[in-house]
């Protein structure tokens, strides 16, 4: 059945918002050669969309620079405002942006873990106005937020969990009171770090993948055909619970303690660290666990492959036993001294979640993110991928993440943006 004619209407105007959104401002021609509309229906469509408020002319192209047909039109990037949150168990980050994801204005603050849920709440949600305000956002549109822990997948709540601060979860209630206006929305922080690990970074090529989170705690985003999965009850990626060997124990329905978590956590780096004699430089800004992965990587680097004879400052000579054989192995014949041994031994432990991943779901593809992954680079994702084609016979490329710990409010933003754009660019009634 042919599309009535405000159908077919709706359908282009959203195409040509949807080419504004990806390629940034363009003019009448360039909006008809990638539509493949005729041009009185672009010189339509442009004239609709501009009185409706959603574009406007923001410059001129071409040698000439002159006449209508040079006329740039993009996006009204203030037609709404933004919020994206990245909670952590230490604290909370924002930031405020226009539509078209240009960042106003971005903060931090931290929250011990002794700080009182109403005065935890009362910080973060006093830290969104700020940022708010000196962003010049009168009115918040849209607000996304990243948090750790489980999605209900019929409520889009978050759920409470073992073991997270409980203004976690008060938080977005408070948030929804205080801007009644504003759409807010929650989704798991590995899932937000996947999305923008696949719009902006290391899975850009990739519309099947997985992340492993690697940071504070551990995680998992799956990403199928395109699609983030989510599980039954959105657990999907719970890999912290993973049962695992060399651990004291077995996990719990309430504690990961004994699973994954135990082995790969920013804790447990720093206890294989301190085995190996590698310690992190003074001063870092980035969390410890990530620090001492970035000194070892350094240290190797700079010690040259196979080099006995270099031992950079902070990494003792040791060969500090990994988890396992491999590690123990794979260590002794490495020549880069507590650095190089340590890095293969963490390895070995990434791998055993990496292996798990591979063998259920076979994605091709393993991205290795937050803190810790964009730390080891290529020096560890190289490290994991060689211990993966040893143990499975699934072909898996295994990436270092780009974006580090800025993948969750980058993917909160996002989502925001692209839930504003959804409602900001309905179609009309004509």
């Amino acid at each position: 059945m042919p599309a009535s004619p405000s159908t077919a209407r709706a359908i282009n105007d959203r195409l040509a918002l949807r080419l504004l959104q990806q390629q940034g401002p363009l003019t009448a021609a360039q909006l008809k050669q990638q539509t493949g509309l005729s041009r009185p229906t672009v010189a339509d469509l442009v004239d609709r969309l501009a009185a409706s408020g959603l574009i406007q002319v923001v410059g001129e192209a071409g040698e000439q620079r002159r006449g209508p047909n040079a006329k740039l039109y993009g996006i009204v990037a203030d037609r709404a405002h933004l919020a994206a949150l990245d909670v952590r168990t230490e604290g909370v980050s924002v930031l405020v942006s226009d539509l078209v994801g240009r960042v106003l204005g971005e903060a931090s603050v931290p929250i011990g873990g002794d700080t009182g849920t109403g005065h935890a709440v009362e910080q973060a949600v006093a830290l969104v106005e700020r940022v708010a305000k000196e962003a010049g956002a009168d009115r918040l549109h849209t607000v996304g937020i990243g948090a750790p822990g489980l999605i209900d997948p019929a409520t889009g709540e978050l759920r409470d969990s073992g073991g997270l601060p409980a203004w976690h979860r008060r938080l977005v209630a408070v948030l929804q009171e205080r801007l009644p206006a504003a759409r807010v929305t929650v989704e798991n922080e590995t899932n937000l770090a996947a999305l923008a690990e696949q719009r902006d970074g290391a899975a850009r090529d990739r519309d099947t993948f997985v992340l492993l989170w690697l940071g504070f705690g551990t995680g998992a985003a799956v990403v199928l055909d395109g699609h983030l999965r989510r599980g039954a009850s959105g657990g999907t990626g719970e890999i912290g619970f993973l049962p695992v060997p060399w651990t004291r124990g077995l996990p719990s329905a309430t504690d990961c303690a004994g699973g994954f978590h135990s082995l790969a956590s920013s804790a447990a780096i720093t206890e294989l660290a301190g085995r190996h004699g590698v310690t992190a430089p003074p001063g870092t800004e980035e969390p410890l666990g990530a620090g001492l992965v970035r000194a070892a990587v350094q240290a190797v680097s700079a010690g040259g492959a196979g080099d006995a004879g270099v031992v950079p400052a902070g990494v003792a000579r040791a060969g500090g036993a990994g988890v396992g054989s491999a590690g123990a192995a794979a260590g002794a014949g490495s020549g880069e001294g507590g650095a190089g041994a340590f890095l293969d031994a963490l390895a070995d432990r990434v791998a055993l979640g990496v292996a798990s991943v591979v063998a259920v779901l076979d994605p091709g593809c393993v991205v290795l993110g937050g803190e810790v992954g964009h730390a080891g680079g290529e020096e560890l994702a190289g490290r994991v991928e060689e211990r993966i084609r040893r143990m499975a016979p699934l072909p898996t490329e295994v990436r270092a993440g780009v974006l580090g710990g800025a993948a969750v409010l980058r993917g909160a933003l996002l989502t925001a943006r692209e839930a504003a754009q959804e409602e900001l660019f309905a179609p009309l009634d004509r």
